[in-house]
């Protein structure tokens, strides 16, 4: 029996269902963006031609106002709390100075950047290496420059990991559901032996959302259209110096770090 690609989707969709996905979350995991060109944003969803963020390090004065944002994130996505580094899921983070931008560090660096922790997550690069190495396309691009993992497609060959500059994949040694403290049914589950990773929140997106992080960072966290010279993205580059993590690979990076304010410029 002969079955057309559309059939094959449903197919897919309905077979979700029984690996802890919830109907909602199937819908735009395999009927959207399996081909970054296939990609139709449903209406009311917010929409960009290449879609960027930026962390206003002057916003987070306490350990409390980096939590918020890691905990708001991993608990609408199910990332797993395993309780040891060993088996760390993680889709946002923070790390030092030194980890974020090595080789830019120096001894005369102020003091408030040494101690300060910095927020790390998937960079969604425009020349994305663990998009070009990954056997399976469950690494792929969408069209607005998003990133994206299929849960169902990854092998676990973890190929996307080694090629990635940013350490900003996570794999699951183990099953990862027992660990899930309370399992949000909008979005899907993961298992054992599939890597994972921050999406932009593209399902909150769909729905006219902004992402979870940066609703809850209370102005710490910024998204917007990169290649609109109005959007607020826009206009906070144009007036603050950031940097990029290792934007010298030639990777593109999409996360921009404010570093000074309008009196720098």
């Amino acid at each position: 029996m002969s079955m057309d690609r559309r059939e094959f989707l449903k197919f897919i969709g309905l077979a979700g269902l029984g690996l802890g996905i919830g109907a909602s979350a199937t819908g735009w995991i395999f009927s959207r963006g399996l081909e970054a060109s296939e990609y139709i944003p449903p209406p009311g969803a917010l929409t960009a031609k290449r879609w960027a963020m930026v962390v206003d390090l002057s916003k987070f004065k306490t350990e409390e106002d980096y939590q918020r944002v890691i905990d708001a994130c991993h608990k609408i996505h199910n990332v797993p709390d395993f309780g040891n580094p060993k088996d760390e899921i993680k889709w946002i983070w923070t790390d030092t100075y030194e980890h974020t931008f090595p080789g830019q560090e120096n001894k005369f660096l102020p003091k408030e950047f040494e101690e300060k922790p910095f927020f790390l997550l998937c960079n969604h690069c425009d020349n994305a290496p663990c998009v070009r190495v990954c056997p399976t396309k469950a690494t792929f691009k969408r069209s607005d420059g998003i990133t994206m993992q299929d849960y169902h497609r990854c092998i676990g060959c973890r190929f996307c990991m080694a090629a990635c500059p940013y350490g900003a994949r996570s794999f699951n040694w183990r099953d990862p559901r027992p660990f899930i403290k309370e399992i949000d049914p909008t979005y899907p589950t993961r298992t054992k032996g599939v890597v994972e990773k921050c999406t932009y929140c593209v399902e909150r997106l769909a729905k006219g959302l902004q992402p979870k992080c940066v609703e809850v960072s209370n102005g710490g966290l910024i998204f917007g259209d990169l290649a609109d010279p109005n959007s607020e993205v826009r206009r906070i580059l144009n007036t603050h110096f950031s940097l990029r993590r290792k934007a010298e690979l030639g990777t593109g990076p999409s996360v921009f770090y404010i570093i000074g304010g309008e009196e720098d410029v």
